[in-house]
């Protein structure tokens, strides 16, 4: 691999960076220490300009190019990576595990924060681009849509960003590789809430009750029909109820039962099929058992899709990278969701994928970022900026 040997010196370094993040995970806005830690690095490694605050806890940096009057030295490049950990108990025995109950970095922010601290030391060392590098630094991806709220503070317009790229690890992936495709990348992500109003009563007496937990289970077996049904099979479609609240007792039929889960597609028009699906089966079926149902759909992360001509340029800086025979340039799209969505929304650019080997999966207790493909991720993110931006 073409890694710099700067780079490759950096990794016990930034390795540290990272361990200390993981035993530290904070969630959503609330990731002040983490942003803390990032905005006096910054400041250490001596960006142009740094600010706090955008997103609310977001933290932005400003490295400019040391060939600022060559031709291409007005062009602005940002560069994200997300902070926030997840409401998951670690089962690892790390020395270097979280040292918070119920909080943990189950997705890889902890390395992603340090490889993009990692590039901007770099960068800011060798300056060996024209134009400007802006690196964010953003809280509450998982499910806060912090990406959507930098958007709102008008960070594109602020930092004059022309493009923006974003990059995520991948368990399964071996270390060193890539993988990317143009187009749809991640699917749109939203939440379902379904509350049901039955008839409680004694567990002995069902006839004279509407059990809520009965219309819940009929509910949640109708839900599997909206895929199987009423999407193309040609069209990809996701529908996961994944909590199921009903009862204290085991001898009394509940009044109520709550369901939550979330629906997941890459295309608008599956996207709106999935939401009429289910409001039709949710009121229906319990309309069939004698209670009520509502459904709550909340459209929250839209499809994260890769711009054309951006995909293509990330795929050759990869390539720089690894090797073209360690990209994927065609890798199926994934039923996850990503909030870089909104910013991909907001200025062209491209979300890349970067091997973590073989460890445990996203969002498991035992998942951890693999420190080894820290290199690769500091080298990609310093050859996209100097290859974008040569002068």
């Amino acid at each position: 691999m073409a890694i710099p040997d700067r780079i490759a010196d950096l990794q016990p370094e930034i390795t540290a960076w990272r361990r200390d993040l993981h035993s530290h995970p904070e969630l959503l806005f609330d990731v002040h220490r983490t942003a803390g830690i990032v905005a006096d690095k910054l400041k250490t490694f001596g960006c142009d300009e740094i600010v706090t605050g955008i997103g609310r806890t977001g933290v932005v940096g400003v490295i400019r190019g040391r060939k600022q009057g060559a031709a291409g030295g007005d062009r602005v490049i940002g560069l994200r990576a997300d902070m926030d950990a997840l409401p998951i108990v670690e089962q690892t025995n790390l020395p270097y595990r979280s040292t918070t109950s119920g909080k943990m970095h189950a997705c890889g922010h902890d390395g992603h924060t340090s490889m993009l601290l990692g590039a901007a030391k770099y960068l800011a060392e060798t300056r060996d681009f024209a134009g400007t590098a802006v690196v964010i630094f953003q809280p509450a991806e998982e499910g806060g849509g912090g990406g959507r709220e930098m958007v709102k503070d008008g960070i594109m317009e602020r930092f004059g960003i022309e493009e923006v790229y974003g990059m995520h690890n991948a368990p399964g992936l071996p270390v060193g590789a890539f993988a990317i495709r143009p187009g749809a990348m991640l699917a749109a992500s939203d939440r379902i809430f379904i509350d049901i109003e039955g008839h409680g009563g004694h567990a002995a007496k069902p006839h004279k009750c509407v059990d809520t937990v009965l219309v819940g289970a009929q509910i949640v077996n109708q839900i599997q029909s909206i895929v199987a049904r009423n999407v193309d099979p040609i069209d990809s479609a996701v529908v996961s109820i994944c909590v199921f609240q009903a009862g204290d007792t085991g001898n009394v039929i509940p009044q109520t039962a709550q369901l939550r889960g979330t629906a997941r597609s890459l295309t608008p028009a599956v996207r709106d099929r999935l939401e009429q699906r289910l409001h039709e089966i949710v009121e229906g079926t319990a309309r069939l058992y004698g209670a009520t149902a509502k459904l709550t759909y909340n459209r929250d992360y839209p499809v994260t899709r890769n711009h054309e001509r951006q995909t293509a340029f990330a795929v050759s800086v990869a390539a720089q990278v690894a090797g073209r025979d360690r990209v994927d340039a065609a890798t199926a799209p994934v039923m996850g969701g990503e909030d870089f969505s909104f910013m991909l929304e907001a200025r062209p650019g491209a979300f890349i994928f970067v091997g973590n080997g073989d460890s445990a999966g996203l969002h498991h207790p035992a998942y951890d970022f693999n420190d080894a493909a820290i290199p690769t991720g500091i080298a990609y993110w310093a050859r996209l900026v100097e290859t974008a931006m040569p002068g």
